[in-house]
């Protein structure tokens, strides 16, 4: 991978964010997305941000070796702070990291988002607590998908600020656009993961220690909420 070839995910994740846009890549890594973003003319101006020098000075060379210094600033910091308010950005992308992870940049930076900002958000895991967040602070989920890649299932999340906005537990879980639109990656993932979860529960019967009640029944739950999320596809 790299600015002229994005991995599937990247190309994803690209594919959200609004033509014209000024976008800010939170964790940018080597800077890639908006390099590949901007030579395709696809973005107005971005911030590259990053919290670790190895990936910051990684970034910048990309910019520089594509010309892009006076397009794209790279700035080391962490989080959203590397937004500033004369970056006008219209998009936020954070991909690559956990769902906490992501939840917590956003609940830490959020004096630096004006509201207005699209969240292009790509977790790896843990998307239930993301979601949480989302609604917690009125975003309101505008796409959703699931991709399979490297062997692993990714999730990709679009939302921007709305009046109010309510999910129920289940729509948290599964996300609640992905849970009408039903796709064969989404049911894919979720047949792996009830394997996963019986698995999980067989373990919990032969173990010899005793387990804490409420794990045990926390993944019960789950196991039974992804049986009846299915059900209906194996009629």
């Amino acid at each position: 991978m790299n600015e002229q070839t994005l991995s599937t995910r990247l190309e994803r994740v690209a594919a959200h964010v609004p033509a014209g846009a000024r976008l800010a890549d939170i964790g940018s890594d080597h800077g890639y997305l908006p390099v590949a973003l901007m030579r395709r003319g696809l973005v107005e101006a971005a911030v590259a941000g990053e919290v670790a020098l190895t990936p910051f000075h990684a970034a910048e060379r990309t910019v520089r070796e594509n010309d892009l210094h006076h397009r794209i600033t790279v700035r080391l910091a962490n989080g959203l702070a590397a937004i500033k308010p004369e970056d006008g950005v219209t998009a936020i992308t954070i991909c690559g990291m956990g769902g906490e992870t992501i939840r917590d940049i956003l609940d830490s930076g959020k004096s630096c988002l004006s509201g207005q900002e699209r969240l292009i958000l790509q977790p790896n895991g843990g998307e239930q607590p993301l979601r949480q967040w989302l609604m917690n602070n009125r975003y309101r989920i505008l796409s959703e998908e699931v991709l399979r890649e490297n062997r692993f299932d990714y999730e990709i999340i679009v939302a921007e600020r709305a009046a109010s906005v309510t999910y129920t537990d289940q729509e948290l879980y599964f996300g609640p656009l992905q849970m009408q639109a039903r796709s064969p990656a989404f049911l894919t993932k979720w047949q792996r993961k009830l394997r996963q979860k019986q698995k999980t529960l067989s373990h919990f019967s032969r173990a010899r220690q005793a387990l804490p009640e409420a794990k045990v029944q926390e993944v019960a739950r789950q196991a039974q909420w992804i049986e009846q999320m299915l059900a209906p596809a194996s009629l």
